[in-house]
């Protein structure tokens, strides 16, 4: 019974890591649509019906293109550093609340922070062992703004924690049966929606692959198979982002169409705040970061706390 139980873990970890594979690729024509039509152009067209093969033809061209390396770099920690940042932004991704066939543990969030702790370290050593100062300088902001923003992003975690008072994610569905998050915590979902965004490295907190000063950033050493991992465990973050924000504040994990449009919905609003907004500039995030998240996260997880206390206070003295 054992082994079977196993052999359907495996299978469904399978499953759905091919799911997210497919969900990535899609993503990426997806906004190359939205960016097209934003700046009043088709995007891709050409490749399969309406351009629907385009990603898996990329996909092609780049993992059989010739893999080049730069002469001085640190050869090994080069070569892993793209391959660990995709397998830690999968790895993540067990913690999706199945209801059926997949494991399910209880100290989720902690397991979410420290996933997403260790993705700064691949752009990191990806930077460094480039061996470039292009690379070097896109990798130590990347280090800089993770270490600006993680701090207000578990504060305002901790504000949802204290409202369902335990680190598994599944139970955020189950609190959300009357009412959504997002109505009760709305500032709070705005900051960790744009904390979402200086997460993955995403217009307008992009200022690890900072093309206009830098070139392309961390990633200017890679191309072909590299290149195709870092894009593939960036765009995977983001759509991890979408499905956490759902659970967090939108009602959580259900079997329906409902639950996948309003993910659909959440990376659209990624792919939109791209298309329309200009990168920031580098000492105004830490701005933000310090001095208008981190106090605003721990006013209202006091808050928090203080309602929560109250409310148990009530349900005590009526029993």
């Amino acid at each position: 019974m054992l082994f079977n139980d196993l052999i359907m873990i495996f299978l469904g970890v399978l499953i759905l890591i091919l799911g997210v594979l497919i969900g990535v690729a899609f993503l990426t024509l997806l906004e190359r649509k939205l960016l097209g039509y934003i700046q009043l152009r088709k995007g891709p067209n050409k490749v399969g019906l309406l351009g629907v093969l385009q990603p898996f033809s990329d996909a092609i061209k780049l993992f059989t293109k010739e893999q080049t390396y730069p002469m001085y770099s640190n050869y090994l920690s080069y070569y892993f550093s793209p391959v660990i940042s995709f397998i830690l932004s999968l790895m993540i991704w067990i913690l999706f609340p199945y209801y059926f066939n997949m494991l399910s543990f209880n100290l989720g969030v902690l397991f979410f922070f420290c996933v997403t702790s260790l993705g700064v370290y691949t752009l990191m050593i990806a930077g460094w062992s480039s061996n470039s100062k292009y690379a070097l300088l896109g990798g130590l902001r990347a280090v800089a703004q993770t270490i600006s923003y993680e701090v207000s992003l578990a504060l305002i975690f901790m504000s949802t924690l204290i409202m369902i008072m335990s680190f598994n994610l599944g139970e955020l569905v189950d609190n959300q049966k009357l009412v959504w998050f997002i109505f009760i915590m709305f500032p709070l979902s705005l900051c960790w929606m744009s904390s979402s965004l200086a997460e993955t490295n995403r217009t307008p907190f992009d200022f690890a692959e900072g093309e206009s000063e830098l070139v392309s950033g961390f990633n200017i050493e890679y191309s072909s198979g590299g290149f195709a991992l870092i894009f593939l465990a960036e765009y995977s973050s983001i759509l991890f982002m979408s499905m956490l924000f759902v659970l967090m504040y939108l009602g959580g994990y259900c079997l329906s169409v409902m639950f996948y449009f309003k993910l659909s919905l959440i990376s659209f609003l990624f792919i939109w705040v791209r298309g329309t907004l200009p990168r920031y500039r580098y000492d105004k995030l830490m701005y933000l970061a310090w001095k208008s998240y981190l106090p605003i996260s721990l006013n209202f997880l006091l808050f928090y706390i203080g309602v929560k206390v109250f409310f148990k206070l009530i349900i005590f003295s009526m029993n």
